[in-house]
């Protein structure tokens, strides 16, 4: 069996850090993260059959700003191992999942303004075959507190599974997380609205700081949901990048920032 990758040999960047090849190396070719394209939460579900795949990845390739570091926004986090990519996370405010807003787990048994968009979701994990249950969705899932934070976010909040020993939990259930994931990153269950799922979260200590940052945001925000939605269109499958070795382009080494810069502040910290 594989070691354990501690957070220390972990390097997580936001997405827009990450070139977009080694986010489809992560999703695969054969897996449900390559059908997905991680647009489960972003589509409804009368759409759905309607969105070809090139059109899935190419949305994604939009809300993660893959390649163009600085962007405006991005859609989650990227994990490297020795400038290996090996893990994505989706992390946004939660009115940014349209899907979501309908669901029934996030909203069951609680008093939720689905408007806001100061609290964050954290929707999807993703690991790269061959670094599977070595730890990574746990590092993930304890860097999107900082990342989330530093956003203006005022809540982040997560929707797992809940896993009980014996009892087997497919990739395409287990995408949002496992309780113990949340739990380990000092989220705190705050509802159970079925048998099988829990809501976590973490709220945070607000500064005038932070409530200008948030205000900030939420101006942005509120600019990038009056684009009109685009028709679903076919398109020829996404040209991949050349991978990153090549002259002239840097690795994601020169880029990555440590896991260990989120780890610094603690999530109460105002």
């Amino acid at each position: 069996m594989a070691q354990p990758i501690s957070d220390d040999q972990l390097a997580i960047v936001p997405a827009d850090e990450a070139s977009w090849h080694d986010l489809q190396t992560i999703f695969g070719t054969t897996d449900y993260p390559s059908m997905c394209q991680c647009q489960r939460f972003k589509i409804t579900g009368s759409q759905w059959g309607s969105v070809p795949l090139a059109e899935r990845a190419e949305r994604l390739r939009e809300q993660t700003g893959c390649g163009n570091a600085g962007a405006p926004s991005t859609s989650g986090l990227v994990a490297y191992l020795d400038d290996e990519p090996v893990g994505w996370c989706a992390i946004e405010p939660r009115t940014f999942y349209p899907r979501l807003l309908r669901a029934r787990v996030p909203w069951t048994g609680r008093q939720e303004d689905r408007t806001d968009d100061s609290v964050w979701a954290v929707t999807c994990f993703v690991t790269r075959k061959g670094f599977r249950l070595r730890g990574i969705t746990y590092a993930l899932a304890r860097a999107t507190i900082g990342f989330a934070r530093d956003r203006g976010a005022r809540a982040v909040e997560g929707y797992p599974m809940i896993t009980r020993p014996g009892v087997e939990i497919t990739w395409g259930e287990l995408h949002v997380g496992s309780r113990d994931v949340f739990a380990d990153a000092g989220f705190v269950e705050v509802s159970r609205p079925t048998p099988r799922r829990a809501v976590m979260r973490i709220d945070f200590l607000w500064s005038p700081v932070r409530l200008l940052i948030a205000a900030v945001a939420c101006e942005s925000i509120g600019q990038r949901q009056q684009r009109v939605a685009r028709p679903p269109r076919t398109s020829p499958p996404v040209t991949r990048e050349p991978a990153s070795t090549q002259p002239g382009v840097s690795t994601p080494r020169t880029r990555c920032r440590s896991i260990r810069t989120w780890r610094r502040r603690s999530c109460t910290q105002p």
